[in-house]
């Protein structure tokens, strides 16, 4: 075996090792997102697990939608959910009355769903051979994205932040004392 098989081999298993952590450390997050009381932990713990989505990409080497996670789904969404809770007139801390009475129908249900989904994607995909990344033209795809939003799509997307903008504004004019 050549130094060079070796070497890819390294990085294939150390690959693998960071996807593990990186799984475990989003499920943990997840399970507590749904299993915790306190409504801003809650939205925190969704930050943890969309740092691992971002996380997962890089070890993909999509780094531009790893940018584009962060950006968008930590920076600005987490931004508007953390907004909505803090403009809202809800109790601050643990809130002992928020879980559905009936959540333990949930469970049989999300197994049901996970082994659909599970045997769905291994039947889809059972012999699909991924493409080696040296053939794949990752910086003019990143180009092309980048000249799409800073070109044809940029009027479109200054409109949308003014919208977001209007929905702040609209939240704290609602949610303001009288």
């Amino acid at each position: 075996m050549s130094l060079l098989a070796v070497l890819a081999s390294d990085v294939n298993v150390a690959q693998n090792v960071g996807f593990y952590v990186i799984a475990a450390i989003m499920l943990f997050a997840a399970f507590s997102v749904v299993s915790t009381s306190d409504v801003v932990h809650a939205a925190l713990w969704l930050v943890v697990v969309l740092g691992g989505v971002a996380a997962q990409y890089i070890l993909a080497a999509a780094e531009f939608v790893a940018v584009s996670q962060v950006m968008v789904y930590i920076g600005a969404v987490m931004v508007l959910f953390l907004f909505g809770i803090m403009l809202t007139r809800s109790m601050i801390g643990s809130d002992t009355d928020v879980n559905n009475k009936g959540w333990g129908i949930g469970i049989p249900v999300a197994l049901l769903m996970f082994g659909v989904l599970a045997y769905s994607v291994i039947d889809a995909f059972d012999n699909t051979v991924l493409v080696d990344r040296s053939e794949v033209q990752i910086a003019s795809t990143t180009t092309a994205i980048s000249d799409g939003y800073l070109g044809d799509y940029l009027v479109p997307l200054i409109a949308l932040s003014f919208v977001l903008l209007a929905a702040a504004v609209g939240a704290i004019v609602l949610a303001r004392k009288d």
